[in-house]
């Protein structure tokens, strides 16, 4: 933890919020229930929630300088060449409508339509581990065209609507100005049915396997004809099938088969220099397929698609770590500066337990009695090994009066509000 949170002590200006910083940091690791300010408050042994909360709002420091030292110390503990960004969003379910970017939409979190806030992460994946270095805030059309509604969550004036697609562009965009070693982008199909975004990535002349849907048009023939993908696979001969694996799972390796078509031509530039194709997944147990464009500067083979397509899932990994172990999702912010200055740290202490894995998996001998270290497990080890719990009565007591004084006032407050809503005409 010293080492991740030492990269940007820099970055405040005064000891105080540095140090509150490290707390909250070490608060995400903890084994605390739920990791609201309050709650990192008390463990961090803080007579009241204050420090953390202005440590969230008020003070003076910049996440996004934050996120630029974090991203750095991933990549000189996992940076690779051959490595793949993957983006994707997720979604956090919210009761009210004053969170920045809160609305009713589709998040995967539910698998349904719900009153969400949508983040669009970047994540890193390489031979020698996978995190998330990148997060961006989605605001559908109705916050960026209420401007008022904007302002009171402290939304920038310059920050102007941005599809997922966009946002994904444009942190991929950050990560090569900043020079991180990259071959290769992979997404779900909310990305690689954007043209728009498949041509950012040929532009930075980053190979990528983007999923996308059955119905997606798939230009062949020179561009002559656009059939469906899914009408592509049911023509496909037998012979056109060969079982890889995508990867190694927690029960083994994952098999598939595999239809690679390198004909395909470009929809939108002709003239790129690179090597257009479509790859096709079937699930040898359900026949269920999947369906990706792909695209690399200079011939590739299939080994290298198949490779890029399943480590896809690692963004999906890192997000159940994130929320799991260090309290993504159980933020209580409002505001648009809040909102990131939490994710960065999240990002931060889920980076800790990432690097440890890593370098347990690194230091120790193979033992084919134990499996190597998990995040779960790091963290449990961080908790019983470094954290030291706080077991002070007294202190636990005055914070649990002062949750209950809170809430009293709060809901006399409510109480107030509802009866002066009855009263009026």
């Amino acid at each position: 933890m010293t080492g991740v949170c030492g990269a940007f002590a820099g970055r405040f200006g005064r000891v105080e919020p540095r140090r509150t910083a490290v707390a909250f940091v070490a608060g995400l690791l903890s084994d605390v229930e739920v990791k609201t300010c309050w709650q990192l408050a008390e463990q961090a042994g803080h007579a009241r929630p204050d420090a953390m909360q202005r440590l969230l709002y008020r003070a003076v420091w910049d996440a996004d300088a934050v996120r630029d030292d974090l991203r750095r110390v991933i990549v000189e503990r996992f940076g690779d060449p051959d490595a793949v960004l993957v983006v994707d969003e997720t979604g956090d379910l919210k009761k009210g409508v004053h969170s920045v970017g809160v609305q009713r939409q589709y998040t995967g979190t539910a698998g349904r339509i719900e009153n969400a806030q949508v983040g669009v992460f970047c994540g890193y994946a390489s031979r020698h581990g996978h995190t998330l270095i990148d997060r961006r805030v989605y605001l559908p059309v109705s916050w960026t065209d209420d401007q008022a509604r904007c302002q009171a969550a402290g939304v920038p004036e310059t920050v102007v609507f941005a599809t997922k697609p966009d946002l994904a562009a444009d942190m991929i965009t950050a990560a090569l100005d900043a020079g991180v070693p990259a071959r290769w982008a992979a997404a779900d199909e909310a990305y690689g049915n954007s043209s728009v975004f498949r041509a950012h990535l040929r532009h930075h002349r980053l190979g990528y396997v983007l999923a996308v849907s059955r119905s997606h048009l798939v230009p062949l023939d020179g561009g002559k004809t656009r059939v469906r993908a899914d009408r592509v696979a049911a023509e496909l001969p037998a012979s056109a099938w060969q079982r890889r694996s995508a990867g190694a799972g927690s029960k083994g390796p994952r098999f598939y088969d595999w239809a690679w078509l390198d004909q395909v031509t470009t929809d939108a530039d002709p003239d790129d220099g690179g090597h257009h194709s479509l790859l096709i997944r079937r699930n040898n147990t359900t026949g269920e397929l999947a369906f990706y464009r792909c695209w690399t500067p200079r011939p590739g083979t299939l080994a290298q698609l198949v490779r890029v397509a399943g480590i896809r899932w690692t963004v999906e990994e890192s997000f159940q770590a994130a929320k799991g172990q260090v309290g993504l999702d159980q933020h209580q912010v409002r505001r648009w500066e809040s909102w990131h200055r939490f994710t960065t740290l999240a990002l931060a202490a889920l980076a800790v337990l990432a690097i440890c894995v890593a370098n347990a998996a690194e230091d120790n001998p193979a033992d084919t009695t134990l499996i190597n270290l998990t995040i779960n497990e790091v963290r449990r080890l961080i908790n019983s090994l470094v954290l030291t719990p706080i077991r002070d009565l007294a202190h636990h007591l005055r914070w649990s009066e002062w949750r209950r004084r809170h809430q009293a006032r709060a809901r006399r407050s409510h109480y107030t509000r509802r009866l002066n809503l009855e009263l009026q005409p």
